[in-house]
Protein backbone atom coordinates (compact mmCIF):
# COMPACT_ATOMS: atom_id res chain seq x y z
CA UNK A 1 0.00 0.00 0.00
CA UNK A 2 1.22 3.53 -0.96
CA UNK A 3 2.08 5.95 2.25
CA UNK A 4 -0.56 8.15 3.34
CA UNK A 5 -0.21 11.89 3.43
CA UNK A 6 -1.94 13.40 6.06
CA UNK A 7 -5.07 14.73 3.87
CA UNK A 8 -5.21 10.62 2.65
CA UNK A 9 -5.62 9.74 6.12
CA UNK A 10 -8.25 12.00 7.37
CA UNK A 11 -10.14 11.50 3.83
CA UNK A 12 -9.78 7.56 4.68
CA UNK A 13 -11.02 7.98 8.87
CA UNK A 14 -13.87 9.96 6.95
CA UNK A 15 -15.09 6.76 4.73
CA UNK A 16 -14.24 4.27 7.96
CA UNK A 17 -16.50 6.47 10.09
CA UNK A 18 -19.34 6.72 7.76
CA UNK A 19 -19.30 2.39 7.47
CA UNK A 20 -18.61 2.09 11.57
CA UNK A 21 -21.72 3.86 12.02
CA UNK A 22 -23.72 1.58 9.91
CA UNK A 23 -22.07 -1.51 11.08
CA UNK A 24 -23.34 0.04 14.71
CA UNK A 25 -27.03 0.04 13.33
CA UNK A 26 -26.26 -3.70 12.48
CA UNK A 27 -24.58 -4.81 15.25
CA UNK A 28 -27.57 -3.39 17.50
CA UNK A 29 -30.42 -4.77 15.44
CA UNK A 30 -31.49 -1.74 13.78
CA UNK A 31 -32.34 -0.40 9.96
CA UNK A 32 -28.97 0.78 8.89
CA UNK A 33 -28.93 4.24 7.56
CA UNK A 34 -26.32 7.35 5.95
CA UNK A 35 -27.39 10.61 6.48
CA UNK A 36 -26.88 13.06 3.76
CA UNK A 37 -27.34 16.71 3.90
CA UNK A 38 -30.20 17.54 1.07
CA UNK A 39 -28.59 19.26 -1.88
CA UNK A 40 -31.80 21.33 -3.39
CA UNK A 41 -32.85 24.72 -4.01
CA UNK A 42 -34.47 24.72 -0.48
CA UNK A 43 -31.90 23.73 1.58
CA UNK A 44 -29.48 26.59 0.35
CA UNK A 45 -28.92 30.04 1.52
CA UNK A 46 -26.94 33.21 1.00
CA UNK A 47 -24.67 34.37 3.88
CA UNK A 48 -24.57 38.02 3.48
CA UNK A 49 -21.66 38.21 6.14
CA UNK A 50 -19.36 35.60 4.52
CA UNK A 51 -20.31 36.24 0.80
CA UNK A 52 -20.77 32.91 0.43
CA UNK A 53 -23.83 30.45 -0.53
CA UNK A 54 -23.91 27.76 1.84
CA UNK A 55 -25.98 24.58 2.64
CA UNK A 56 -28.10 24.81 5.35
CA UNK A 57 -28.26 22.44 7.64
CA UNK A 58 -31.57 20.00 6.44
CA UNK A 59 -30.14 16.23 6.11
CA UNK A 60 -32.41 13.06 4.78
CA UNK A 61 -31.75 9.72 5.76
CA UNK A 62 -30.84 6.84 3.43
CA UNK A 63 -31.88 3.71 4.78
CA UNK A 64 -30.92 0.10 3.79
CA UNK A 65 -35.04 -1.80 4.56
CA UNK A 66 -36.31 0.31 2.14
CA UNK A 67 -37.57 -0.69 -1.14
CA UNK A 68 -37.13 2.88 -2.73
CA UNK A 69 -34.05 3.43 -1.08
CA UNK A 70 -31.97 0.42 -0.69
CA UNK A 71 -30.61 0.89 -3.84
CA UNK A 72 -28.72 3.75 -3.77
CA UNK A 73 -27.58 2.76 -0.14
CA UNK A 74 -25.57 0.26 -1.57
CA UNK A 75 -24.36 2.58 -4.54
CA UNK A 76 -23.26 4.80 -1.69
CA UNK A 77 -20.77 2.31 -0.23
CA UNK A 78 -20.02 1.29 -3.67
CA UNK A 79 -18.72 4.57 -4.51
CA UNK A 80 -16.88 4.51 -0.72
CA UNK A 81 -15.45 1.16 -1.09
CA UNK A 82 -14.10 1.81 -4.20
CA UNK A 83 -12.49 5.52 -3.26
CA UNK A 84 -10.83 4.20 -0.16
CA UNK A 85 -9.21 1.62 -2.66
CA UNK A 86 -7.71 4.28 -5.11
CA UNK A 87 -6.47 6.23 -1.82
CA UNK A 88 -4.98 3.47 -0.33
CA UNK A 89 -3.41 2.71 -3.85
CA UNK A 90 -1.80 6.27 -4.44
CA UNK A 91 -3.56 5.93 -7.65
CA UNK A 92 -6.51 8.42 -8.80
CA UNK A 93 -8.88 7.70 -11.71
CA UNK A 94 -11.47 9.82 -13.70
CA UNK A 95 -15.45 10.21 -12.38
CA UNK A 96 -16.01 7.82 -15.60
CA UNK A 97 -13.41 5.23 -14.75
CA UNK A 98 -14.92 5.25 -11.29
CA UNK A 99 -18.47 4.62 -12.90
CA UNK A 100 -17.08 1.25 -14.45
CA UNK A 101 -15.10 0.10 -11.38
CA UNK A 102 -18.31 0.13 -9.50
CA UNK A 103 -21.02 -1.24 -12.51
CA UNK A 104 -21.77 -4.94 -12.30
CA UNK A 105 -24.81 -7.35 -12.13
CA UNK A 106 -27.03 -8.12 -9.43
CA UNK A 107 -27.07 -11.53 -8.40
CA UNK A 108 -28.60 -13.60 -11.05
CA UNK A 109 -31.26 -10.64 -12.28
CA UNK A 110 -30.67 -8.23 -15.47
CA UNK A 111 -30.23 -5.28 -12.93
CA UNK A 112 -26.92 -3.58 -12.63
CA UNK A 113 -25.38 -1.40 -9.49
CA UNK A 114 -25.12 1.23 -11.47
CA UNK A 115 -27.29 1.48 -15.07
CA UNK A 116 -25.68 4.65 -16.49
CA UNK A 117 -22.85 7.35 -15.25
CA UNK A 118 -26.00 9.68 -14.74
CA UNK A 119 -26.83 7.50 -11.61
CA UNK A 120 -22.95 7.15 -10.36
CA UNK A 121 -21.92 11.20 -10.38
CA UNK A 122 -24.62 11.85 -7.75
CA UNK A 123 -23.64 9.21 -5.11
CA UNK A 124 -20.03 10.60 -5.57
CA UNK A 125 -21.57 14.14 -4.53
CA UNK A 126 -23.77 12.46 -2.12
CA UNK A 127 -20.33 10.85 -0.59
CA UNK A 128 -18.61 14.76 -1.02
CA UNK A 129 -21.27 16.11 1.27
CA UNK A 130 -21.95 13.37 3.71
CA UNK A 131 -18.26 13.24 4.95
CA UNK A 132 -17.25 16.53 3.93
CA UNK A 133 -14.26 15.97 1.66
CA UNK A 134 -13.92 17.37 -1.77
CA UNK A 135 -14.40 15.05 -4.71
CA UNK A 136 -10.62 15.60 -5.37
CA UNK A 137 -9.56 14.32 -1.79
CA UNK A 138 -11.29 10.99 -3.06
CA UNK A 139 -8.70 11.00 -5.98
CA UNK A 140 -11.33 11.20 -8.27
CA UNK A 141 -10.78 13.79 -11.07
CA UNK A 142 -13.09 15.34 -13.95
CA UNK A 143 -11.42 15.84 -17.70
CA UNK A 144 -8.90 19.12 -17.14
CA UNK A 145 -9.91 22.12 -18.75
CA UNK A 146 -8.12 25.58 -18.69
CA UNK A 147 -5.16 27.30 -18.53
CA UNK A 148 -2.43 29.90 -16.60
CA UNK A 149 0.62 31.43 -17.40
CA UNK A 150 2.83 33.81 -15.32
CA UNK A 151 5.51 35.19 -12.74
CA UNK A 152 5.09 32.12 -10.96
CA UNK A 153 7.17 28.70 -10.13
CA UNK A 154 4.79 25.69 -8.97
CA UNK A 155 5.20 21.91 -8.07
CA UNK A 156 3.44 19.81 -9.54
CA UNK A 157 3.60 15.78 -8.57
CA UNK A 158 7.46 16.99 -7.44
CA UNK A 159 8.12 18.57 -11.10
CA UNK A 160 8.83 22.09 -11.01
CA UNK A 161 7.57 24.17 -13.62
CA UNK A 162 8.24 28.05 -14.55
CA UNK A 163 4.73 29.16 -15.63
CA UNK A 164 6.69 32.13 -17.53
CA UNK A 165 7.91 29.81 -19.74
CA UNK A 166 4.99 27.86 -20.97
CA UNK A 167 4.32 29.08 -24.51
CA UNK A 168 1.25 29.77 -26.48
CA UNK A 169 -0.89 27.38 -24.47
CA UNK A 170 -0.13 27.53 -20.75
CA UNK A 171 0.02 24.88 -17.99
CA UNK A 172 -2.46 23.05 -18.56
CA UNK A 173 -4.77 23.07 -15.03
CA UNK A 174 -5.62 19.91 -13.78
CA UNK A 175 -8.53 18.84 -12.26
CA UNK A 176 -6.84 18.19 -8.93
CA UNK A 177 -5.02 20.81 -7.34
CA UNK A 178 -4.92 20.28 -3.70
CA UNK A 179 -2.07 21.20 -1.96
CA UNK A 180 -0.85 17.54 -1.48
CA UNK A 181 -0.61 17.89 -5.14
CA UNK A 182 0.60 21.69 -6.46
CA UNK A 183 2.83 23.80 -4.23
CA UNK A 184 2.97 27.39 -4.93
CA UNK A 185 7.06 28.41 -5.21
CA UNK A 186 8.41 31.53 -6.19
CA UNK A 187 6.18 34.39 -7.60
CA UNK A 188 6.01 37.98 -8.36
CA UNK A 189 2.71 38.06 -9.30
CA UNK A 190 0.62 40.90 -7.97
CA UNK A 191 -2.91 40.19 -9.17
CA UNK A 192 -4.48 37.08 -10.68
CA UNK A 193 -7.37 37.70 -13.61
CA UNK A 194 -9.38 35.19 -14.62
CA UNK A 195 -10.75 35.09 -18.60
CA UNK A 196 -14.30 33.76 -19.52
CA UNK A 197 -13.00 32.65 -23.23
CA UNK A 198 -10.02 31.68 -24.00
CA UNK A 199 -9.40 33.35 -27.06
CA UNK A 200 -9.18 36.61 -24.90
CA UNK A 201 -6.79 34.74 -22.78
CA UNK A 202 -4.64 33.97 -25.89
CA UNK A 203 -4.29 37.81 -26.64
CA UNK A 204 -3.37 38.60 -23.18
CA UNK A 205 -0.45 35.83 -23.47
CA UNK A 206 0.54 37.10 -26.97
CA UNK A 207 0.96 40.24 -25.69
CA UNK A 208 2.68 39.54 -22.41
CA UNK A 209 0.04 41.20 -20.30
CA UNK A 210 1.25 38.93 -17.36
CA UNK A 211 4.87 39.92 -18.27
CA UNK A 212 4.05 43.48 -18.21
CA UNK A 213 1.47 43.69 -15.82
CA UNK A 214 3.45 41.34 -13.42
CA UNK A 215 0.25 39.06 -13.03
CA UNK A 216 -1.49 35.56 -13.67
CA UNK A 217 -3.94 35.03 -16.54
CA UNK A 218 -6.32 31.80 -15.92
CA UNK A 219 -8.83 30.70 -18.25
CA UNK A 220 -11.60 28.22 -17.53
CA UNK A 221 -13.40 28.24 -21.32
CA UNK A 222 -16.22 29.54 -19.70
CA UNK A 223 -17.32 28.73 -16.56
CA UNK A 224 -14.62 27.20 -14.79
CA UNK A 225 -14.39 23.77 -14.30
CA UNK A 226 -13.60 22.67 -10.22
CA UNK A 227 -9.57 22.74 -10.92
CA UNK A 228 -9.64 26.22 -12.50
CA UNK A 229 -12.13 27.67 -9.62
CA UNK A 230 -9.92 25.79 -6.54
CA UNK A 231 -6.41 26.84 -8.10
CA UNK A 232 -8.25 30.41 -7.99
CA UNK A 233 -9.37 30.27 -4.45
CA UNK A 234 -6.18 29.28 -3.41
CA UNK A 235 -3.60 31.85 -4.66
CA UNK A 236 -6.52 34.15 -3.02
CA UNK A 237 -6.46 32.61 0.57
CA UNK A 238 -3.08 31.67 0.77
CA UNK A 239 -0.87 34.17 -1.46
CA UNK A 240 -3.48 36.87 -0.34
CA UNK A 241 -3.69 38.03 -4.46
CA UNK A 242 -6.69 39.95 -5.76
CA UNK A 243 -8.63 38.36 -8.19
CA UNK A 244 -10.27 40.27 -11.09
CA UNK A 245 -12.93 38.26 -13.53
CA UNK A 246 -12.98 39.65 -16.89
CA UNK A 247 -16.04 38.36 -18.69
CA UNK A 248 -18.73 38.67 -21.80
CA UNK A 249 -21.45 41.10 -21.11
CA UNK A 250 -24.66 39.31 -20.71
CA UNK A 251 -26.07 37.19 -18.38
CA UNK A 252 -24.08 34.22 -18.87
CA UNK A 253 -20.89 36.34 -17.98
CA UNK A 254 -22.32 37.65 -14.95
CA UNK A 255 -23.26 34.16 -13.68
CA UNK A 256 -19.53 33.05 -14.05
CA UNK A 257 -18.36 36.02 -12.14
CA UNK A 258 -20.76 35.08 -9.32
CA UNK A 259 -20.11 31.53 -9.06
CA UNK A 260 -16.49 32.05 -8.85
CA UNK A 261 -17.51 34.86 -6.44
CA UNK A 262 -19.72 33.52 -3.79
CA UNK A 263 -20.39 29.29 -5.06
CA UNK A 264 -23.25 27.86 -6.71
CA UNK A 265 -26.41 26.27 -5.57
CA UNK A 266 -25.40 23.16 -7.29
CA UNK A 267 -22.18 22.82 -5.04
CA UNK A 268 -23.01 24.89 -1.71
CA UNK A 269 -21.95 22.39 0.27
CA UNK A 270 -18.24 23.44 -1.16
CA UNK A 271 -18.33 27.35 -1.72
CA UNK A 272 -15.83 27.69 1.08
CA UNK A 273 -13.14 25.68 -1.07
CA UNK A 274 -14.41 26.98 -4.44
CA UNK A 275 -15.44 30.87 -4.29
CA UNK A 276 -13.87 34.23 -3.85
CA UNK A 277 -15.89 36.66 -1.78
CA UNK A 278 -13.19 39.09 -2.62
CA UNK A 279 -13.33 38.75 -6.72
CA UNK A 280 -13.87 41.84 -8.28
CA UNK A 281 -15.92 42.00 -11.32
CA UNK A 282 -14.03 44.24 -13.86
CA UNK A 283 -15.73 43.87 -17.15
CA UNK A 284 -16.99 43.88 -19.75
CA UNK A 285 -19.33 46.14 -18.24
CA UNK A 286 -23.45 47.73 -19.49
CA UNK A 287 -22.06 50.63 -19.90
CA UNK A 288 -18.42 50.38 -21.77
CA UNK A 289 -20.25 50.96 -25.21
CA UNK A 290 -20.19 54.70 -24.26
CA UNK A 291 -17.15 54.59 -22.37
CA UNK A 292 -15.07 53.11 -24.60
CA UNK A 293 -16.85 53.94 -28.08
CA UNK A 294 -18.07 50.71 -29.46
CA UNK A 295 -20.36 50.60 -32.79
CA UNK A 296 -23.76 49.78 -31.67
CA UNK A 297 -22.98 47.02 -34.73
CA UNK A 298 -20.64 44.79 -32.64
CA UNK A 299 -23.66 44.43 -30.20
CA UNK A 300 -25.97 41.39 -30.23
CA UNK A 301 -29.62 41.74 -29.05
CA UNK A 302 -31.09 40.60 -25.96
CA UNK A 303 -33.37 37.66 -26.62
CA UNK A 304 -36.25 36.42 -24.28
CA UNK A 305 -34.05 33.86 -22.79
CA UNK A 306 -31.53 36.40 -22.00
CA UNK A 307 -33.80 38.89 -20.61
CA UNK A 308 -35.56 36.20 -18.49
CA UNK A 309 -31.83 35.81 -17.29
CA UNK A 310 -31.06 38.73 -16.29
CA UNK A 311 -34.20 39.69 -14.78
CA UNK A 312 -33.64 36.53 -12.40
CA UNK A 313 -30.23 37.79 -11.40
CA UNK A 314 -32.11 41.11 -9.93
CA UNK A 315 -33.76 38.92 -7.39
CA UNK A 316 -30.74 37.03 -6.49
CA UNK A 317 -29.54 38.62 -2.77
CA UNK A 318 -26.06 38.31 -3.89
CA UNK A 319 -26.76 41.13 -7.01
CA UNK A 320 -28.86 43.58 -4.37
CA UNK A 321 -26.27 45.99 -3.97
CA UNK A 322 -27.34 49.02 -6.08
CA UNK A 323 -24.10 49.17 -8.25
CA UNK A 324 -25.55 46.01 -9.65
CA UNK A 325 -28.66 46.40 -10.19
CA UNK A 326 -27.66 49.15 -12.39
CA UNK A 327 -25.64 47.14 -14.26
CA UNK A 328 -27.95 44.60 -14.86
CA UNK A 329 -31.01 46.98 -14.91
CA UNK A 330 -28.78 48.68 -18.03
CA UNK A 331 -28.51 45.98 -20.18
CA UNK A 332 -32.20 44.71 -19.71
CA UNK A 333 -33.04 48.56 -20.83
CA UNK A 334 -30.73 48.45 -23.67
CA UNK A 335 -31.49 45.11 -25.14
CA UNK A 336 -27.92 44.77 -26.14
CA UNK A 337 -25.45 42.20 -25.15
CA UNK A 338 -21.37 42.30 -25.95
CA UNK A 339 -19.05 39.44 -26.14
CA UNK A 340 -15.16 40.37 -25.17
CA UNK A 341 -14.40 40.13 -28.88
CA UNK A 342 -16.31 43.70 -29.73
CA UNK A 343 -13.24 45.73 -27.75
CA UNK A 344 -11.26 44.29 -31.17
CA UNK A 345 -13.02 46.80 -33.35
CA UNK A 346 -10.96 49.49 -31.61
CA UNK A 347 -8.06 47.65 -32.04
CA UNK A 348 -6.41 43.75 -31.94
CA UNK A 349 -4.61 44.22 -28.66
CA UNK A 350 -7.21 47.68 -27.48
CA UNK A 351 -7.98 45.21 -24.86
CA UNK A 352 -4.77 44.36 -23.70
CA UNK A 353 -3.19 47.71 -24.08
CA UNK A 354 -5.79 50.11 -23.13
CA UNK A 355 -8.81 48.81 -21.81
CA UNK A 356 -7.69 46.63 -18.81
CA UNK A 357 -4.82 49.60 -18.08
CA UNK A 358 -7.67 52.13 -18.02
CA UNK A 359 -9.99 49.56 -15.72
CA UNK A 360 -7.28 48.85 -12.97
CA UNK A 361 -5.87 52.88 -13.09
CA UNK A 362 -9.15 54.01 -12.46
CA UNK A 363 -10.29 51.05 -10.39
CA UNK A 364 -13.45 50.68 -11.98
CA UNK A 365 -14.67 47.61 -10.90
CA UNK A 366 -17.49 46.03 -9.25
CA UNK A 367 -17.45 43.44 -6.39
Amino acid sequence: MARLDQVDKKTVQKIEKLADSVLRSVKGGKNPFVEIPIRSLANVQFNAKRRLIELKDQKQKRYFFNVSMAKKFMQTFLVSEACKELIDAGKTTSIRDLYYMTKHGLGDTKQNTFEEQEESDPIIEDLEVAIDSLREELHLFASGRGSMVGPMTIRDTGDTIDLRRMGSGGWSVPSIVEEHVVQFGKTEAKYVLLIEKDAVWKRFNEDKFWQREKCMIVTGLGQPPRGVRRIVQRMASELKLPVYVLVDNDPWGFYIYSVLKQGSINLAYESMRMAVPGARFIGLSSFDKAKYKLPSNVSIPMNDQDNSRAKQMLAYPWFKASQWQREIEEMVRSGEKYELEALSRRGISFITEEYLPRKLRDRDWLE
